[in-house]
């Protein structure tokens, strides 16, 4: 597991309407290195403003990297590609979907990460794609997401992540390697004085660091956990520490979809409700838009945001990416985000609730869990968790 490090200037960014200039204000002053990797980039208005300062970057001679998953980015594809392809950008597709209805486990092994590093000076690391906040048919509030600016040493390892994967996807697409050497190499001096590190998930030597991260901070926790999550769905390890951690008085938080882009999984999530809310632990669904969130607050001191949901997706198939924040400030600002959220878009669910649910939705969501746990089963991931 990466060790922490100090000497960062990071501020948190909420929903679109931070990330977007931000992002775009980061890639219109770049000067000679771009990367960004998303799991969508739509031919929205979003992802149109994005795809132009691309564009005008590789125009001004900035070498500019954009790296999509062949899943989510599948209308990116046959949208966005060509024309940032035509204007310079170098575009690669992690493992391009070829063969819709074919069901192998390596189709569930996405590329999930969000992340953009310019000129290797600043950073952003969430779990927003380049997509709008609000969709035509969708409700009329913006979905609920979270992204981090990062400047400062902690540039340095999300940098070499990008870097790192973008050389395995081209080596696996040309079938040989080509020296491909960064052009902007990251700036390690320090920009302000926030310790954190950058946490990966992949196959290979970092199959568990992010719920190791999340169980350690769980386990260590004295007085709340708030979690906020979009897909929720934890193995038996991670749903005995929140218990353990609600046993031993610590308040437990969690705020999830009301409003689900994905109603499978938001059944199955149900389904666990119920052992939850008899074991102490606060249960709030967000129901203003679509929850997208993968964030947390332990302690108001322990605070992550990234890409990773807390279900065996995230957790055991797909890469992923968080940072984690060992700072009272942004722990304080993140909480309060939250609470807001709680505040303003949220419904607690009490014990009774599930009594009063009907049997037709209970059943409906016992019948999902079994469904997610097939598919966890299918997929080879079952025992592990």
């Amino acid at each position: 597991m990466s060790a922490f490090v100090g000497g960062n200037a990071i501020t948190l960014l909420e929903n679109g309407a931070d990330f977007f200039p931000a992002l775009l204000q980061a890639l219109e002053g770049a000067e000679r290195e771009i990367f960004l990797e998303t799991y969508i980039f739509e031919n929205d208005g979003a992802g149109t403003r994005v795809a132009a300062a691309l564009a005008r970057a590789a125009e001004r001679g900035v070498a500019v990297r954009v790296l999509v998953d062949g899943f989510g980015g599948r209308a990116f594809v046959r949208s966005v590609m060509p024309g940032l392809v035509a204007g310079g950008v170098g575009v690669q597709i992690y493992r391009r979907e070829l063969r819709v209805l074919a069901m192998r486990r390596h189709r569930l092994r996405r590329l999930h990460r969000k992340l953009a590093v310019v000129d290797g000076r600043v950073a952003f690391v969430g779990g927003i794609n380049i997509v709008d906040d609000l969709t035509h048919d969708g409700p009329p509030h913006p979905r609920y997401d979270y992204a981090v600016r990062v400047e400062g040493p902690l540039v340095e390892p999300i940098l070499h992540s990008m870097h790192h994967v973008w050389r395995l996807v081209a080596w696996a697409g040309l079938r040989r390697r080509r020296p491909q050497p960064l052009v902007a190499p990251a700036r390690t001096e320090a920009a302000g004085s926030v310790r954190a590190c950058f946490l990966i998930r992949d196959n290979l030597r970092h199959r568990r660091d992010i719920e190791e991260a999340y169980l350690d901070a769980v386990g260590a926790a004295r007085r709340e956990v708030v979690i906020a999550c979009a897909y929720f769905f934890p193995g038996r390890r991670f749903r005995q520490a929140l218990v353990d951690a609600a046993g031993r008085g610590v308040e437990v938080v969690l705020l999830l979809q009301g409003v689900s882009d994905h109603p499978m999984l938001q059944y199955a999530t149900r389904a666990l409700y119920p052992f939850f809310l008899a074991r102490g632990i606060r249960l709030f669904e967000y129901r203003q838009s679509v929850l997208h969130a993968k964030v947390a607050v332990v302690d108001a001191q322990w605070a992550t945001v990234g890409s990773s949901n807390i279900d065996p997706f995230s957790l055991l198939l797909a890469r992923e990416a968080n940072v984690v924040i060992d700072d009272a400030g942004f722990a304080a600002d993140l909480r309060g985000s939250l609470a807001r959220a709680r505040a303003n878009g949220a419904h607690e669910l009490r014990s009774g609730d599930w009594v009063r649910v009907s049997p037709l939705r209970r059943a409906a969501s016992w019948a999902a869990y079994q469904v997610v746990r097939l598919a966890i089963g299918v997929a080879g991931y079952g025992r592990h968790n």
